[in-house]
């Protein structure tokens, strides 16, 4: 792997407070590589054999059942994903594939969780990543079972609002097929949703989604932070502040 990337690496809340010769140790056993878009890079059931992180492009975490299919979690630089997987030395909940031309470390798991033995700062650092996950996961769920599809919708593009300091507009970072699934709908449900708030708040121009009256959308969306959070962490989540991705 590429010695520039340790610092970005080093930055990430799971290795920032890692003993060094520990960090170090990890990095030399872990290595680079480029994949091509569109590309399966682990498969659900499989064994866990590495901890990924993601330092370019963006990568989908989904899952399959009797023929269906679901976005999990879309992971963006940088980012890791898989970690409960390989603490536990357990097979992969969900799948992956990169959306994009992507470039990812593989740490492996053996490696990782010799220095989870070795290292308390490191071992308390993926306690807080686990529990981040799983806060995360909870409020995903809350979401999901709790709003209509419309509110859904609504409640991401407000907590997108706060994510990028309370900006008129924002970009909608993956696509909205991906989106639209990790929301747990159809692709047409998101459509008739994100144009029933046109008159809540709400514009789209392509990709770009621009705020009218953020007050209407916001009535619309009934933030709570019990549900759309955030806790004083990294916490993880589609297309938000960059942590560890669940599982």
């Amino acid at each position: 792997m590429r010695d520039q990337d340790k610092p970005e690496i080093r930055k990430l809340a799971l290795f920032r407070t890692m003993a060094q010769p520990h960090f170090d140790t990890l990095m030399q056993a872990a290595y680079a590589q480029a994949f091509p878009a569109q590309l399966d890079l682990i498969q659900q059931g499989e064994s866990a054999d590495f901890l990924h992180i993601v330092m370019d492009g963006t990568v989908e975490l989904y899952a399959r059942w009797q023929g269906h299919e679901t976005t999990m979690a879309v992971v963006r630089p940088v980012s890791t994903f898989i970690l409960a997987a390989c603490i536990k030395d357990a097979p992969y909940l969900m799948s992956a594939r990169t959306v994009d031309k992507s470039s990812i470390i593989l740490v492996p798991a053996e490696d990782l969780r010799a220095a989870f033995r070795q290292d308390p700062e490191f071992a308390l650092a993926i306690i807080n990543e686990l529990a981040n996950c799983y806060r995360s996961v909870v409020r995903h769920a809350k979401g999901i079972k709790l709003r209509s599809s419309r509110e859904r919708v609504a409640a991401y593009i407000a907590r997108q609002i706060r994510a990028a300091g309370n900006a008129a507009s924002f970009v909608l970072p993956v696509e909205k097929r991906l989106l639209a699934s990790y929301l747990g709908m159809t692709p047409e449900s998101f459509s008739r949703a994100i144009k029933s708030l046109q008159g809540d708040g709400v514009t789209i121009d392509g990709m770009r989604v621009i705020i009218t009256n953020r007050a209407k959308l916001e009535s619309v969306a009934g933030p709570d932070i019990l549900m759309d959070g955030p806790d004083n962490t990294s916490a993880a989540g589609i297309t938000e502040p960059s942590g560890t991705k669940p599982e």
